[in-house]
């Protein structure tokens, strides 16, 4: 037994020597092939200076963990680069450092979560080096692949962006989910801040001379951050260098949209904070174009004094995403017109805003205002939900309100009106027991009453004849019905009688069109002053269909969006179905694109992405799904200022089952209808992705997606032709003759056409959800190459 203490000593004097060889094989950068990490706390591997780690960082969620980048030396562990953002690795995930395939992320089933791109030669070692860069190296130290050429929103001093570079925002400060936001160096040389939709830009840096555009993107180890322009020149960001010596530095393009550069002394002590250098734009709440806002509808865009940006609801209204600060808000109150005098200051209040507006929305123009006549024009007009006045002029707007922004150069006034009774900002007060002054005012009001018993008991016989003869009177004299009838509906939806929108339409004098839900006629309704609307009369209502029109009509109301045409009211009166909308004076997008005079490519792509935005709205953002069934231009309306605005959402169930312009026991279009609804299969919401994507071809083309008098059978059927055009490489026979601008960027046009081959996959599941084809028309995701849309119909095709 002597002997072995020794031999146990002997052992533990050389686990120390060997300790420093240990640390420096896990400090010193490198990782060979076969390594790997773990799920499991902030598992990594680390930089030579211990300044950065690669490898699982814990989301705030602690059972799922980012492959990622991060400051490893500051309280906050700040994350500057991540591979899954949009799929967090669950607990005892692992990363593999492979030969062939580099890094490969696996859940713990040994699902594949995530792999470097492809690498093309052998991986011989990882390394995590000074700069933040991970890189991926062959025996000849050759780079293979590297995190600063895959960058997601933020860059380090050291890293260069090419042409085609981009960065993308995260959803918000915790969710590591790509966001709305970019920032790409485009093939011109501009380098372009984008948001929700391709071709809204906030700023370019394109050169005024030849030789003046961007080349690539510098974040140099001085701290500047430079556009280096083709003749040596440079557009500067950095208003003060900070070398990377002294400080840790970032450039990021925030979650809000934006671009800031932070620093931080590598002499901090403490618990200490980034602080920013500079930002860009100066004032993201003004930068807005036909794009969206950085807040959602009916919010307001406030700028602080670091440059970012808050969104705050208006009084009465309330966030409608309680976990997204920077979404939309909803009303918090039901409108209604209940008499005569429409809206009063006895049923609703106003707050006044100062410096503040919204940049859309407004339905009349009141020249030669006051502000107190804008106030009190808004107050009686039923549909008026909020009122701006500057400069002697007064609009009245109503929602959904679009980039609202606070700004001390509006020089605006906004009175935004609520309902007193109902508004759910006054918030009950649970009860308390009453203080002393409380009592003596009770004991007052007690004795009060007892003195005032008798008076009510003798008053009250005559209040009660006088009463009576007051009903009396009235029911014998009284005039035609209110405007309004008392609205039945959990919504802001205003009821009307038959009467009442056959003299608001002049007999059903003027039809607007004609479609398989009804006809619809133009009208003029009094509410303050006349609004014109378009009046639908629905046909073919399932029997029995009162309960189902009331509830559908309860959804459609609740629905609040700009790319959805607003419902105003119904009438539900015996066996008569109509509805009330707003009158939109462009017309229908088949007007638009199929008339003698072609709209541009761009303006064609705005409202691509305004329908796409809307059905995803219907499909996964309204209260209740709602499935379109019948997207087509005739359904597609246009406003003031040509947004696109679907018509018609929700309307499918009140219908009967055999009521369709097919003629057969299908809802839909000949032209648009889903392959599904011949196979009587479960109808979900890819049957409107298909239709969108029939829709997208008309748009790209500005043809019918059937022409029964062309004479070139081959292009009869849109889709059949676009398909052979895109197969055999000649996309350019389906842009129009004097279109250029669809293919001077790139491969615009041939992706544009890539998203509509994959909506019109005759195998739903082939077929994204509208949320992918909005981020593909973004940009922010990558579109693949599509398969044949229709293989069993088209052979070896």
């Amino acid at each position: 037994m002597a002997m072995a203490f020794p031999t146990v000593w002997l052992l533990l004097l050389s686990s120390l020597f060997l300790l420093p060889m240990y640390v420096l094989a896990q400090t010193n950068g490198s990782v060979v092939v076969g390594a790997s990490l773990s799920a499991a706390g902030n598992s990594s591997w680390i930089s030579p200076s211990g300044d950065f780690a690669f490898g699982f960082w814990q989301h705030k969620n602690k059972d799922l963990f980012l492959l990622s980048v991060w400051y490893a030396k500051i309280p906050d562990k700040t994350v500057v680069w991540y591979a899954n953002g949009d799929r967090p690795a669950p607990k005892g995930s692992f990363l593999n450092l492979t030969a062939n395939s580099g890094l490969v992320l696996t859940s713990p089933q040994g699902e594949e979560l995530w792999r470097s791109e492809t690498i093309v030669g052998v991986v011989a070692y990882g390394l995590m080096n000074d700069a933040g860069n991970f890189v991926l190296e062959n025996d000849k130290s050759e780079k293979l692949w590297e995190t600063f050429k895959n960058p997601t929103d933020t860059m380090l001093p050291g890293q260069i962006m090419e042409i085609g570079g981009k960065l993308f925002s995260r959803q918000s400060e915790t969710n590591y989910a790509r966001g709305r936001f970019q920032l790409a160096l485009q093939q011109d040389g501009n380098l372009v801040f984008s948001a929700q939709k391709p071709f809204y830009s906030t700023k370019t840096t394109e050169g005024t001379v030849p030789g003046s555009e961007g080349k690539r993107l510098v974040f140099n180890d001085s701290g500047n951050f430079y556009i280096l322009r083709v003749n040596g020149g440079r557009f500067t960001f950095t208003t003060e260098e900070r070398p990377a010596r002294e400080y840790y530095l970032r450039s990021t393009l925030n979650f809000d949209g934006v671009l800031a550069q932070y620093f931080l002394p590598k002499s901090f002590v403490g618990n200490v904070s980034w602080k920013p250098l500079w930002s860009d734009p100066d004032n993201i709440c003004q930068e807005v174009d036909s794009g969206a806002g950085v807040c959602g509808d009916n919010s307001i865009c406030i700028l602080n004094a670091d440059q970012r940006p808050t969104c705050e609801c208006p009084r009465g209204f309330s966030l409608l995403d309680p976990n997204d600060p920077y979404g939309s808000c909803n009303p918090d109150f039901r409108q209604g017109c209940e008499n005569e005098l429409s809206y009063s200051k006895d049923l609703y209040d106003v707050e006044m805003l100062t410096n503040t507006d919204w940049l859309t929305s407004g339905y009349e123009q009141l020249n030669a205002s006051t502000a107190d006549k804008c106030n009190q024009s808004c107050i009686e007009d039923c549909l008026c939900d909020i009122a701006t006045y500057s400069n002697e002029t007064c609009w009245k707007k109503k929602l959904p309100l679009s980039y609202g922004r606070e700004d001390s150069s509006l020089n605006a006034k906004a009175f935004i009106k609520f309902r007193k009774d109902n508004s759910t900002h006054s918030t009950p007060q649970a009860p308390n027991k009453p203080s002393p002054d409380n009592r003596k005012k009770k004991n007052r009001t007690t004795s009060v009453r007892v003195e005032l018993v008798l008076l009510v008991t003798s008053v009250s016989v005559n209040v009660m004849l006088g009463a009576a003869f007051c009903l009396r009177f009235f029911f014998s004299f009284r005039k035609k019905p209110a405007k309004f009838v008392q609205n039945d509906l959990e919504t802001n939806l205003r009821s009307f009688s038959h009467k009442q929108l056959e003299e608001a339409t002049n007999g059903f004098n003027e039809v607007l069109g004609k479609g398989s839900f009804g006809v619809v006629y133009k009208g003029l309704i009094q509410v303050g002053s006349g609004v014109q609307v378009a009046v639908k009369k629905l046909n073919c209502i399932v029997q029995d269909g009162e309960k189902e029109f009331k509830t559908e009509l309860d959804i459609i109301g609740k629905t609040h969006h700009k790319n959805l045409v607003h419902l105003v009211g119904y009438c539900n009166e015996g066996p008569q179905r109509l509805l009330v909308y707003e009158f939109l004076s462009n017309g229908t997008l088949a007007s638009f694109l199929f008339g003698e005079e072609k709209p541009s490519w761009k303006q064609r792509i705005e409202i691509a992405y305004g329908v796409a935005r809307g059905l995803q709205y219907l499909h996964e953002e309204c209260v209740t799904q709602i499935i379109h069934c019948d997207i087509k231009p005739q359904n597609i309306l246009l406003d003031d200022h040509y947004n696109a605005r679907i018509s018609d959402f929700g309307l499918a169930k009140l219908l009967m089952t055999n009521q369709s312009q097919t003629h057969t026991s299908i809802r839909g279009t000949k032209g648009y209808v889903a392959p599904e609804w011949f196979r009587n299969t479960a109808v979900t919401t890819k049957v409107d992705v298909y239709s969108f994507g029939v829709v997208l071809l008309e748009i790209i083309c500005c043809r019918r997606s059937v022409e029964m008098e062309n004479n070139c059978q081959e292009r009869a059927i849109l889709t059949d032709w676009v398909y052979d055009c895109y197969r055999e490489g000649v996309l350019e026979f389906v842009q129009l003759d004097h279109e250029v601008d669809a293919t001077d960027d790139g491969m615009k046009l041939e992706e544009t056409v890539m998203i509509a081959l994959w909506c019109i996959q005759e195998d739903p599941s082939l077929r994204p959800t509208m949320r992918k084809v909005v981020q593909m028309l973004e940009g922010v995701v990558e579109v693949q190459a599509p398969p044949c849309p229709s293989p069993y119909n088209r052979g070896a095709a």
